[in-house]
């Protein structure tokens, strides 16, 4: 995540100055006061337009907790196998989702560092290979301390350990998010999952075809999703039988596999492997993107 982009600056630039320019020629022809008014309306739009970067802007240069580092290197491969620089813009998206975000617990669950850091661990990655992507702007993430179902009423056999809401909060299982860095990669990771969600919500809907897709090779993404359901289907995929239930499963599944189980998704998967790559720019395996690589 970018705290300033070009088009931002340039867009605010041109709302302020329009503003600006019809607030003070509606001045200069009724008041006394001149063009003055359309100066302070142009440097207040521009002031709140501005607001969101100068905040990122200023958390960044601020360096991040040793604690913090010391986390990450400790929980996310990906991240100790980043050069100096990546490794520091890899840092900034995690301030700016802990700076950002809301964390709330449910029912008892804690919100801890740990927990925290896990969430922002799971946006920065998937963000990492395009600096000009966002997540939602203030996000809510809740903690529940077990599974929940249709009722979200926790319960210790209950059929979902996370769930993403288009216009509302991200929910986590405590007991799957504090496995989801450190534990077994078949398990899945499930903030990735449901981050993976979030980007497929840019959509009116979870399709399985985030908007981020090309829209030329949006039909053959979804050519490729309905055959890998079919694969999930037979028995013939490293994908969970959850993955087969609709395409923003699918998508989501895949995701989790392409960031903790490279390798094995490229072995049995190659076309979706190389979908995953180009989407994400990045290969899991190598701190660099494919860009830089070629």
């Amino acid at each position: 995540m970018q705290p300033f982009t070009r088009s931002t600056v340039w867009f605010s630039a041109t709302i302020g100055f329009l503003l600006g320019l019809g607030v003070g020629a509606i001045s200069d022809l009724g008041m006394d006061s001149g063009w003055w008014p359309g100066v302070v309306a142009f440097v207040g739009t521009l002031a709140i337009a501005l607001r969101k970067p100068l905040r990122r802007w200023r958390l960044v240069r601020e360096p991040m907790a040793s604690r913090q580092k010391e986390w990450l290197n400790a929980q996310v491969e990906f991240y100790r196998s980043l050069a100096p620089d990546d490794r520091a813009r890899f840092e900034a998206d995690v301030r700016i989702v802990l700076s950002e975000w809301r964390f709330e617990g449910v029912g008892g669950a804690e919100v801890t560092e740990h927990r925290r850091l896990s969430v922002a661990a799971g946006a920065a990655l998937l963000l990492h290979g395009h600096p000009e992507w966002e997540l939602p702007y203030r996000q809510t993430v809740l903690f529940y301390t077990e599974n929940f179902g249709d009722d979200y009423e926790t319960e210790p056999e209950g059929e979902f350990d996370g769930m993403a809401h288009q216009q509302g909060p991200v929910i986590l299982s405590a007991r799957a998010l504090d496995d989801c860095w450190s534990g077994d990669p078949e398990d899945g990771n499930v903030v990735l999952h449901e981050l993976a969600h979030l980007l497929d919500y840019k959509t009116e809907f979870a399709d399985g075809i985030p908007s981020l897709v090309d829209a030329r090779s949006a039909d053959a993404w979804s050519d490729l999703v309905l055959q890998e359901m079919d694969r999930v289907d037979r028995g013939d995929s490293i994908l969970p039988d959850y993955a087969a239930t609709e395409p923003a499963e699918l998508f989501a599944c895949a995701v989790e596999s392409f960031f903790m189980e490279p390798d094995l998704l490229e072995r049995h998967h190659p076309e979706l492997f190389v979908a995953l790559r180009v989407l994400f720019n990045l290969d899991p395996r190598s701190s660099r993107t494919p860009r830089e690589q070629s």
